[in-house]
């Protein structure tokens, strides 16, 4: 039991700094986007960074779920296992 235990609490642990990691990263993003103003190259020593702003279509797939028939839906619906972990401070 002390083996999953530790396995257990690795990844609690390594998900709790992924998640600190996103945050920092997201901040960053937005440092470089405002001094580029959405558009254009900056460089690090190491790293260099281009930022490009466009329009990006998206369908809206609640609207087209809502026009489609039961048995479209049905005859176009995949189901399949899936398996979750779901890690929680205790």
């Amino acid at each position: 039991m002390d083996n999953v235990t530790a396995i257990i609490d690795s990844l609690g642990a390594l998900q709790a700094q992924r998640k600190a990691l996103e945050t920092e990263e997201k901040l960053l993003k937005e440092q470089i986007i405002a001094i580029t103003g959405g558009n254009g190259k900056a460089a690090g020593q190491a790293f260099e960074v281009v930022v490009t702003t466009a329009p990006r279509s998206t369908l809206d797939m609640k609207a087209v779920r809502e026009k489609l028939s039961r048995q479209f839906k049905a005859a176009h619906t995949v189901t399949k296992d899936v398996t979750q972990v779901k890690v929680k401070k205790k």
